[in-house]
């Protein structure tokens, strides 16, 4: 008898402490996202690198850290009494077939509530069609193709700058370079894979190369993952340009510095993106990768401005045993974009999601990347403050050497000879 009153004073205190909680206790403690990248394949090295970005911002999200992120200094979300992110990756392969199944999976069978990656733009592109019919926020931090933001997706942003704007970039610093350094650069070489990634590149640079008044001497588009590159380099070395901008992910890149280097092409520059900043590059190509440049949003010279990527740094190279680059800076982003829509919502509902996303308004100081934060374009989804930079790697390590007023190293111009060099 006693132990029978015993166990019902035990439960009316346990369905008081429940409803004296509220609202708060009865919250999801625990919100599933879905994460989408190349984890095996040709771009595996990347996509960890990605990897490794998400899950360092959601550790900080879910503890509690002395950093000035969002949510760093209590444990989870707090309008959601407190709740845990959960990701749920899925391997694309770098397909983007797979990167279709693998969105719609994540969605219907993981019930996650919003989706993240993908880091190549074709992949992204099929994965953000399914949370479109799905309805389902989908939040990229990676991919670069414009027409991702062309295409009046209501579910899906950007945090990181397009193609166009990189490719602006490069040809704003060609102009700095004449008029602020009195450098003369008249021609350029195009050379690119011949994906969404490398058409688009090439489009946007072909563009600004008349906007700014250069001529396009060589159009290059090849297959990627070649196995041979010999033909491209052979034709670029014909037109004789000034500069050479490639557009390719890392084993294209290894590759083509490779051949560049046997075929001995030294035009006054090249200028880079994507696989020349990928983590493996460096340390599979070595001092050949010096003199490069490459675009970039960030680098970990950033710190002497704004301390916390020190420590952000710090923490990555103590946990993972290997130094944060630019893509795992940007795939750090986009958790804390939506933990704070999901905080300010007070939902994982996906229209209320949506509507806080809508109104997002991180200010820069709270982001790793040097941007003057994260607000999104109404109609297109783009954060209207996203831009980018120019690193060149010097010492076989990336330094910013473009804004010239944001430099942390002078740049060096032109392009050693390789045989010069050591």
């Amino acid at each position: 008898m006693k132990m029978n009153k015993v166990v019902a004073i035990l439960a009316a205190v346990a369905v008081a402490v429940v409803l004296a909680a509220g609202p708060a206790a009865a919250q999801q403690k625990v919100i599933k996202i879905g994460a989408l990248y190349p984890l095996t394949g040709n771009l595996a090295s990347t996509g960890m690198d990605c990897k490794r970005g998400v899950d360092l911002a959601v550790e900080i999200i879910n503890g509690k850290y002395d950093l000035n992120l969002p949510f760093a200094k209590e444990e989870g979300i707090p309008n959601l009494g407190g709740a845990k992110i959960e990701v749920i990756y899925a391997d694309t392969k770098g397909d983007p077939r797979n990167g279709l199944a693998e969105a719609e999976r994540l969605i219907t069978q993981e019930k996650v509530v919003a989706l993240i990656g993908a880091y190549q733009s074709a992949v992204t592109k099929t994965g953000s069609q399914a949370a479109e019919r799905l309805k389902t926020p989908f939040v990229c931090s990676d991919s670069s193709s414009p027409t991702l933001t062309q295409s009046g997706f209501k579910y899906f942003f950007r945090v990181s700058p397009h193609d166009g704007t990189m490719a602006r970039n490069q040809f704003e610093f060609l102009k700095d370079l004449e008029t602020q350094k009195g450098k003369k650069v008249k021609t350029v070489a195009l050379i690119y894979e011949n994906t969404e990634f490398g058409a688009n590149v090439a489009k946007m640079q072909k563009q600004y190369a008349q906007e700014f008044g250069y001529e396009v001497v060589s159009d290059i588009a090849y297959p990627a993952n070649a196995s041979d590159v010999t033909s491209e380099v052979g034709k670029i070395i014909s037109a004789k340009p000034d500069v050479v901008m490639h557009a390719a992910y890392i084993t294209d890149a290894i590759l083509f510095t490779k051949t560049f280097k046997e075929m001995n092409l030294v035009p006054q520059g090249f200028l880079n993106m994507a696989g020349y900043i990928e983590s493996d590059y460096l340390p599979t190509v070595k001092a050949d990768g010096n003199f490069f440049y490459v675009r970039s949003t960030f680098a970990l010279d950033l710190a002497k401005k704004k301390p916390m990527v020190g420590l952000v740094a710090d923490m990555y190279k103590q946990k993972y045993n290997i130094g944060m680059g630019e893509n795992t800076a940007r795939s750090f982003t986009a958790p804390f974009v939506l933990a704070d829509a999901f905080n300010r919502a007070k939902s994982t509902d996906a229209e209320a999601v949506v509507k806080a996303l809508l109104e997002t308004n991180i200010p820069g100081d709270m982001i790793l990347n040097p941007w003057k934060g994260v607000q999104f374009d109404p109609q297109t989804h783009q954060n209207i403050h996203a831009s980018a930079m120019l690193v060149q790697v010097q010492d076989q390590a990336y330094y910013t050497v473009w804004p010239f007023d944001a430099a942390s190293r002078e740049f060096v111009w032109p392009f050693p000879v390789w045989k010069d060099r050591k």
